[in-house]
């Protein structure tokens, strides 16, 4: 029997203001436990949550941005359960009047993902294990959050990867959100169940919860799956559960039955006010959203010509984004990436350092070093040694050219010196003539030498083809 796997996610992402939801803490990441909290945060009794202005707004600016209606009204509401990293014994989130509706996001394969809602809620603290005991930190306890409903949309993992990593770079392009995954800034649960192909009705599902990283995510819906037929291919049965994922086994394991909305027994915090965004508020949030992503990606293949692999490592930060088109001003955009996504992406390899673009060459100087990529004067292979030059200096590029550099290879030189090449080397020709692709690079090897790698490598190779025949 063929099987239909069937998956809903619900995003928690953690917003990046400086204070926490209802108090004043930082919501720096690290620091000695228990150290970033107040009689708030660590549910004190008396104590009473003030909600933070800028949580509303960019869970407003994260809905706009998804194509969600932001809903003018919203209510606060008290979801109650039992847990020791939750002082309380209830969360503040929302329920039936989330902040945001609908919404949906567009896949490459034209398939569409519908968003259910978005709504903010704080996060719980955290159960640090000490041999055989657990202690309590509620540094990240009051964190302000916000969760991302979908529909059950998804038909495959690599669909599930793709919405992933399209809301990562949408959030962090509009500000609201670092979606550091390996920090916890950014955790998703998958909802999974399969069907017989062809039938309509969805089958009993189960939650893995907290999911930190694109592995685990899908690991887990790889298991899950092979869970789900061998369960029910075997003559099993499958009950609704949560279940948790271990990166060590790559399975998951039970942590309790799936619980109902009715189980959390909701009802509006009678500490919060409703929250209120006037349309003119929602107007002005929208007037302040970037270029996203998506669009951006599009434009650099459609417009600038750039290839889509490179297209899509230079959307993922803004910052790098924006120093691309900065040094793409007046040079091909193409050169551009190609250059910025081998010999810089090269020595900028972590998120962490893309995320803060902050190369110590300026886009005006890249700029200036590839237009003289662009008019012939040096070659990408020099191009690449002054780089390192200008990174590990400071120095433009003209501190490190000669005038015997910047004098270039005309023409006629250049097609001396491939005819040079093939005269010298009649064993190289008779090989490339006999199918051996190897052979001709030897060629372009020999006319470099000779130029002291002033030659344009993919001009030369040219030269010799139309000698050579």
């Amino acid at each position: 029997m063929k099987w239909e796997m069937i998956i809903g996610l619900e995003t928690h992402v953690e917003l990046s203001t400086k204070t926490k939801i209802f108090c004043g803490c930082t919501t720096q990441f690290g620091g000695e436990q228990n150290t970033h909290v107040c009689p708030s945060c660590t549910a004190m009794p008396g104590s009473l949550p003030v909600l933070n202005k800028t949580v509303v707004e960019y869970a407003a600016k994260a809905g706009l941005a998804l194509g969600c209606d932001v809903k003018s009204r919203s209510v606060m509401a008290r979801k109650h359960y039992y847990y020791p990293d939750l002082g309380k014994a209830y969360q503040i989130s929302q329920f039936d009047k989330p902040i945001c509706l609908g919404g949906h996001m567009e896949l490459s394969n034209g398939r569409t993902i519908q968003l259910t809602r978005i709504h903010i809620e704080e996060d719980a603290g955290k159960l640090v294990h000490v041999g055989n005991e657990f202690r309590m930190d509620d540094n990240r306890a009051g964190m302000p959050l916000i969760e991302i409903v979908t529909e059950p949309d998804f038909r495959s993992k690599d669909e599930v990867l793709e919405y992933m990593e399209r809301l990562q770079t949408t959030l962090r392009a509009i500000g609201v959100s670092d979606c550091r995954m390996q920090e916890g800034s950014m955790r998703c649960d998958v909802n999974m169940s399969i069907r017989p192909m062809g039938e309509t009705k969805l089958g009993v599902r189960a939650e893995v919860k907290n999911l930190n990283s694109f592995t685990a995510i899908a690991a887990a819906i790889e298991y899950e799956y092979e869970r789900h037929v061998d369960t029910l291919e075997s003559g099993g049965t499958l009950i609704q559960e949560t279940r948790g994922y271990d990166s060590a086994t790559g399975i998951t394991a039970p942590l309790r039955d799936k619980e109902n909305a009715d189980d959390y027994r909701y009802f509006p915090d009678p500490d919060i006010l409703t929250v209120l965004i006037p349309q003119e508020k929602i107007d002005e949030l929208r007037a302040t959203l970037p270029e996203m992503p998506s669009a951006k990606l599009r434009r650099y293949v459609d417009e600038l010509g750039v290839s889509e692999a490179d297209a899509k490592l230079l959307t993922k930060y803004r910052a790098v984004s924006e120093y691309f088109e900065s040094a793409a001003d007046g040079v091909a955009p193409r050169t551009v990436a190609s250059f910025m996504t081998t010999t810089i992406f090269a020595d900028i390899t972590t998120e962490a350092e893309r995320e803060h673009w902050n190369p110590s060459v300026t886009a005006e100087r890249l700029r200036e070093l590839l237009m003289l990529v662009e008019s012939n004067k040096i070659n990408r292979n020099t191009a690449k040694t002054v780089y390192k030059q200008m990174d590990e200096s400071g120095k433009p590029a003209s501190d490190f050219l000669s005038a015997d550099d910047l004098a270039g290879i005309d023409d006629d030189a250049l097609t001396a010196m491939c005819q040079a090449a093939v005269d010298a080397n009649a064993k190289s020709v008779a090989d490339y003539k006999n199918g051996k692709e190897k052979a001709l690079k030897s060629l372009v090897g020999a006319v470099m030498r000779d130029s002291k790698g002033r030659a344009d490598a993919t001009k030369a190779e040219q030269v010799i083809l139309g000698i050579i025949g």
